[in-house]
């Protein structure tokens, strides 16, 4: 069993928190081979390399060795480390930050959390890094492609009560997306269906009959002769949502790699030129620790409208 997240006696390397491997029963010749088994998605060469430097750590934060009995019940801790990590071309900022919270503007292309071959220039650890607080953690994900508000909490003993928020629909959430105008559709409208995994690639999400499972509230706020602005409100919170619930009305967002069609997969080289046309616009709640009204609007911008207007 693997867990990522910060492990209280671990140090945290370059904004990277530790991950943890805990051993079955079973038997290993050594670490190295239990790691090749049981991590099978990191090559033999990358664990050997990652030993070598010191990025598997025992109980007591001494270095593992590949060569060192493991036995059940054990448990080790690594780091996530990536050879020539490509480069994005923006970095998050922080609109805000007290004692209990931390909100970060997030540029498209970039991953909250490290992913694929993005660890160091993932939002969190960009923050991590940034901050010097090793405790922060998301309260909530958007998509790597959709730009726009983070939320960070930076105690742990308060994660849950933030947490409870989303699940009661307490948090307001609007997006802005672009798509296509069609004068035809009754705006505003409330989208509901049943999302699932799509059986034909694992990255993307489908609806399919039954009881549904997610809720967005539509509006238009502008139109451009063929285009449009649109107002997104997600009541429940499933992945991909906004984008499939917009592809169900007819009217896909711009620049999406998925949907309609999958223009690249999750491991093809970005097209920084094409971003997805949808941005986490703003976020308002009142505060379950403070009491205070929280309400915070996104710097970032969509390529809106076509040109800019004459001055």
């Amino acid at each position: 069993m693997t867990r990522s997240g910060r492990v209280a006696h671990m140090p945290v390397r370059e904004g990277v928190s530790a991950s943890v491997v805990a051993v079955p029963p079973g038997h290993w010749p050594n670490l190295l081979e239990f790691l090749v088994q049981r991590l099978s998605g990191i090559s033999r060469t990358e664990w050997a390399d990652r030993l070598q430097q010191g990025l598997v750590l025992q109980e007591n934060g001494q270095s593992a060795k590949a060569d060192q009995v493991c036995q059940a019940g054990q448990r080790f801790f690594y780091y996530r480390n990536v050879a020539n990590e490509p480069d994005l071309p923006m970095k998050a900022t922080v609109l805000f930050q007290d004692d209990h919270l931390l909100v970060a503007d997030k540029p498209h292309f970039m991953p909250v959390t490290p992913s694929g071959p993005y660890v160091q220039q993932c939002l969190l650890v960009q923050l991590k890094r940034l901050t010097g607080h090793a405790d922060l953690v998301p309260l909530h994900r958007i998509d790597r492609e959709t730009a726009g508000l983070v939320l960070f909490g930076k105690a742990l003993h308060e994660r849950d009560a933030y947490h409870a928020l989303f699940r009661a629909h307490a948090i307001r959430k609007t997006y802005h997306a672009v798509a296509a105008h069609r004068p035809d559709l009754s705006l505003p409208h409330v989208h509901t269906s049943r999302l699932v995994e799509d059986p034909a690639h694992f990255f993307k999400m489908r609806e399919v009959p039954g009881v549904p499972n997610s809720e967005t509230r539509i509006g238009l706020l502008h139109t451009e002769g063929s285009r449009a602005l649109y107002q997104l409100e997600p009541v429940s919170g499933k992945r991909h949502q906004l984008r499939v619930h917009m592809l169900a009305m007819g009217i896909p967002i711009e620049s999406d790699p998925f949907y309609p069609t999958v223009l690249r997969g999750p491991d093809a080289p970005e097209d920084f030129s094409h971003p997805l046309q949808l941005l986490a616009h703003s976020m308002e709640f009142t505060d379950p620790i403070t009491g205070q009204g929280r309400q915070w609007t996104s710097g970032l911008r969509l390529q809106w409208p076509s040109k800019p207007a004459n001055n």
